[in-house]
């Protein structure tokens, strides 16, 4: 099989783009006056030191450096202490700002020293823009999904904390729960006065735009098809299957996971004259929210994308950990969220074996379970979970619904194209078949949490009823059929499956909706009324199309043409 997956995507977009230091470097000095503020504000996981020495190269008569105005760490671990909890995964999502960082009579010695300059200064750091009012903004942002990997290689700070050393789990729940929430509420405040973004991701290779390129490939972004850039992790329980059909390094022990839709951690790339700059993909929803979302799902949801699609690949692997996620109310009450992860599998493809756990088993009492699975936790019993929940066989194209508080897991042998609500990370693992994490360690597992969540009424008749294969035909058309699929009437999400060897139309219907082409070679996606380029998807790959777009048709092409495909559509209900 030779893949044709894109791993790479990009937005074409005209524009002003600058590459290597001695070129970005030598556009700000020129853009400067006598006496310019010169400001380069900064997400966290940038290579703090990389860019503080290239920026001090413009050689102003004053250099500040943000963090000498912060707040010792000890009144930061102070700060953000309620919102970290004692938990080992989870904490509270803080409401902290990049203000309360910054020690107030530093602040004004600072500002002080600002005004006496007689040449240029440069601010550089973290809140840079807060300091003093700039001539020039600069903005140095950076991926989540990047930021995470230099987590793990210990090569970054938190937020006005050097937790560099401390295990990854605890960087990223820093991150999660405090320092992005408090660095993307600064960010969205000054969208208006940023003059140039530079990308750092790759180490001494930036690249810096404009404000009009920025902007540029932005309403491109919320106007068009597109796809964000995906990205892959192993896990204990990782498979085989992505590194065939994702064209994957063969190397690699498994690749358990991967991330196709998740515009908080996603990339998203702007190709400007052959040059590929990289910024966060929420940086389109938080600037073209109405255009993206919709007016209906941006009144419920804010400047949040509310759909998560990801594969999670158990072929030639093993079972992941039998789980269950938390329902609406305790996500609010104890980690500040305003809805929790439902979510649904379907199945992309299976191999001998394949199985999926969902509901218990009719009769079952939740007492036992929970007395097992605490007895298992301790090491004292291998817990039995073929005793306990229903074990479904599977095969491609099922689709098994999964609303909060039902226990389920995908067993081995299955790819599963994990359709859900965005919050991450919100998952209680009950059993995780006696094995150790990919660092060596067992991976925390949360009875205590989960059994304050799990709906035992999710049994053998509720689940063969409501939660598996619940399709309906809705429409047929020369060349075409769309179903139903789910998600179950407790979530949000609407997932529609068209089956089809002609053009099919879709519309939008006020909701960004989000498509996988689960089967077919290739397709292509098109305005009927030229109103975006024509955009060529290849099977397994995610695209996005922002409500805005409003109409558009999907017909087999290349390879594909006159075959069948399928894709699965995810939008919210509205």
């Amino acid at each position: 099989m030779i893949s044709t997956y894109k791993k790479k995507p990009a937005v074409e977009v005209e524009g002003f783009i600058a590459t290597g230091w001695e070129n970005i470097i030598s556009t700000i000095t020129k853009a400067t006056s006598c006496k310019s503020i010169i400001a380069i504000d900064c997400y966290t996981g940038i290579h703090y030191d990389e860019l503080k020495t290239q920026f001090s190269t413009i050689n102003p008569v004053l250099f500040i450096d943000t963090k000498d105005l912060f707040i010792p760490q000890k009144e930061v671990e102070a700060l953000t202490k309620r919102f970290m909890t004692d938990d080992v995964l989870f904490g509270y999502m803080s409401n902290v700002s990049l203000s309360e960082y910054f020690d107030s009579d530093k602040l004004e010695a600072a500002r002080k020293a600002i005004a006496q300059a007689d040449d240029h200064v440069v601010i550089f750091g973290h809140g840079a823009h807060l300091v003093a009012d700039n001539d020039i903004l600069i903005y140095a942002d950076m991926p989540r999904w990047e930021i995470q990997q230099r987590m793990r290689r210990r090569q970054v700070q938190g937020l006005g904390i050097d937790n560099s050393q401390e295990a990854f789990s605890f960087q990223y729940k820093r991150g999660l729960f405090n320092d992005w929430r408090c660095m993307d509420k600064h960010k969205r405040n000054i969208y208006p006065y940023v003059d140039y973004w530079l990308d750092s991701v790759v180490p001494n290779e930036p690249k810096m735009i404009d404000r009009a390129t920025f902007y540029a490939g932005m309403d491109k972004a919320a106007n068009s098809p597109f796809r964000v850039v995906p990205f892959f992790d192993p896990a204990p329980w990782g498979g085989q299957w992505m590194k065939e059909v994702c064209n994957l390094d063969p190397s690699k022990p498994n690749y358990g996971w991967c991330f196709d839709c998740v515009p908080e951690e996603n990339s998203l790339l702007l190709e400007v004259g052959n040059v590929v700059f990289e910024m966060p993909s929420v940086n389109l929803v938080y600037t073209k929210s109405r255009e993206v979302l919709g007016e209906p799902v941006e009144s419920r949801f804010g400047k949040e994308f509310p759909i998560r699609f990801d594969f999670l690949d158990t072929v030639k692997g093993g079972n992941l950990s039998l789980q269950v996620h938390p329902t609406t109310q305790y996500v609010h009450d104890n980690f500040g969220l305003n809805y929790t992860q439902d979510e649904s599998y379907y199945i992309m493809d299976t191999e001998e074996g394949a199985h999926v756990y969902i509901g218990v088993k009719t009769g079952t009492n939740g007492d036992d379970v929970i007395a097992e699975l605490e007895k298992a936790q301790e090491g004292e019993i291998v817990f039995d979970a073929d005793k306990y929940i229903n074990k479904i066989p599977t095969k491609k194209h099922d689709h098994f619904l999964i609303p909060a508080g039902t226990i389920h897991c995908s067993g081995t042998n299955a790819v599963v194209l994990e359709i859900s609500s965005t919050p991450n990370l919100f998952t209680f693992k009950l059993w995780d078949w006696q094995r150790l994490g990919l660092d060596g360690k067992p991976r925390p597992i949360n009875v205590q949490r989960g059994k304050e969540v799990i709906d035992w009424g999710r049994d053998t008749e509720y689940a063969e009823k409501k939660l598996i294969n619940c399709f309906e035909v809705v429409a047929t058309g020369d060349g075409w059929k769309e179903e139903k699929t789910g998600l179950h009437r407790n979530e949000f999400i609407e997932t529609r499956r068209h089956t089809f060897t002609k053009a099919v139309t879709h519309y939008t219907d006020e909701s960004v909706n989000v498509l996988n082409l689960v089967d077919g070679a290739e397709i292509i996606i098109e305005s009927p009324t030229n109103a975006f380029e024509p955009m060529i998807i290849h099977y397994a790959e995610t695209f996005i199309i922002p409500a805005s777009v409003g109409e558009y048709t999907i017909r087999p092409h290349g390879a594909s043409e006159g075959k069948e495909c399928m894709t699965i559509k995810a939008s919210v209900r509205i």
